[in-house]
C-alpha cells in the first residue's frame, strides 16, 4: 500500500528544490505519493504532476494557506480543491501580494537594526517564488548576519513577534476553512503545536470551532511535534472525528525535515477524498471509515 507525504514545499514558495526535484526525492525515499503544498499558491503543481507521471509518484493538488488568529499565524493545508475557484484564486493572490509589502517592511526594520541587506537582494534570493521570510533569512545568511536561515527565526530578528517581524494580512482560519470547503476541497490544520508554542493557547478550542465549519483533519505526525504532542492531537482528532495525517514539511533546506519522515496511508488519503464527496453531498463521513497516519 502506498505511503504519502502530505506536506512538501518547492521553490515556488520557500523550498529550495524545483517541483520535479521534490518528486524525484520522494521517489528515492520510496514514497508512492506526495501533496505539493506550497504557501498560498499552486504554481508548481503542474510540473510536479508531470514528473510524477514519469516517476510513478502520485502528486496530489495541495496548498498551505496562511491564516491569522490571536495576532499570530495559523496554517491550513488544503487538498483536492478547485484551483480555478474565483474567490480562492483572488484570496491567494491577495495574500501573495501582501507578502511583498511585508518583506519590504521587514527589510526596512532590519536596516534600522544595522543589517546591511536590501529588498532587491531578497527578491534575487526568491527568484520567481512568492517572497517570504525564509528569503529574508537567506539574505541575512548571505550578509553574514546569521549562520543558517533558521537562526534568523529568533526574537532578535524575524521570528513571530521578533524585533523585525511584520504580521501578515490574512484571513481568519475560520474563513479559510469555509473557503476551502466552498472550493470543493478539504482542510487539515497544519502543525498545531506552532500555535501553542507561540504562547497563544486555546488551540483545542480553535480546532473545535473549525471542525464545526468543515475542518477535515489534524496534522498529528509532524517533525516539530514530539510523542506527547502527537498523543494530544490524536486524542483531539478522535474526539472531534477528524482525520489524522502525517508529513515531513519538507523544504529541501534547513526548514522542515527529511521527506517521508512521517507519512500518511493510502487509506487515509482515500478518507480525505471521501470528505470532499461528503461536503459536496452534505453527508458526514465517520471515524469508522478512516485510515490512520503513520
Amino acid at each position: 500500500m502506498k505511503r504519502y507525504d502530505l506536506h512538501t514545499h518547492s521553490n515556488h514558495s520557500d523550498g529550495s528544490l524545483a517541483p520535479a526535484e521534490v518528486v524525484r526525492v520522494a521517489r528515492e525515499a520510496g514514497l508512492g505519493g506526495i501533496a505539493l503544498t506550497d504557501h498560498d499558491g499552486t504554481g508548481g503543481v503542474d510540473e510536479a504532476q508531470a514528473a510524477g507521471k514519469t516517476l510513478n509518484v502520485e502528486v496530489l493538488l495541495g496548498c498551505e494557506v496562511s491564516a491569522g488568529w490571536k495576532k499570530g499565524p495559523v496554517h491550513v493545508l488544503a487538498y483536492f480543491f478547485d484551483p480555478t475557484y474565483p474567490r480562492l484564486v483572488e484570496e491567494l493572490r491577495w495574500i501573495r501580494d501582501d507578502r511583498v509589502v511585508r518583506a519590504e517592511k521587514m527589510v526596512e526594520r532590519l536596516q534600522e537594526l544595522g543589517v546591511p541587506i536590501t529588498f532587491q537582494q531578497v527578491q534575487q534570493v526568491a527568484g520567481e517564488a512568492a517572497v517570504g521570510r525564509p528569503h529574508v533569512a537567506q539574505a541575512m545568511v548571505d550578509a553574514g548576519i546569521v549562520n543558517k536561515t533558521v537562526d534568523a527565526f529568533t526574537p532578535e530578528w524575524i521570528a513571530d513577534g521578533g524585533r523585525a517581524y511584520i504580521p501578515k494580512r490574512v484571513m481568519t482560519p475560520h474563513d479559510t476553512v469555509e473557503l476551502i470547503r466552498d472550493a470543493g476541497g478539504v482542510s487539515v490544520i497544519a502543525h498545531p503545536v506552532w500555535i501553542e508554542r507561540d504562547g497563544r493557547g486555546g488551540t483545542e478550542g480553535l480546532i473545535e470551532e473549525l471542525a464545526a465549519l468543515g475542518l477535515a483533519g489534524i496534522e498529528v505526525n509532524h517533525p516539530d511535534q514530539d510523542e506527547t504532542w502527537r498523543a494530544r492531537w490524536s486524542a483531539l482528532a478522535n474526539r472531534l472525528d477528524l482525520i489524522e495525517t502525517g508529513s515531513s514539511d519538507f523544504h529541501g533546506n534547513d526548514h522542515g525535515d527529511t521527506i517521508g519522515l512521517f507519512t500518511t496511508s493510502e487509506e487515509t488519503v482515500g478518507a480525505l477524498r471521501a470528505r470532499c464527496s461528503a461536503v459536496a453531498h452534505d453527508a458526514p463521513v465517520r471515524a469508522s471509515e478512516r485510515g490512520q497516519a503513520g
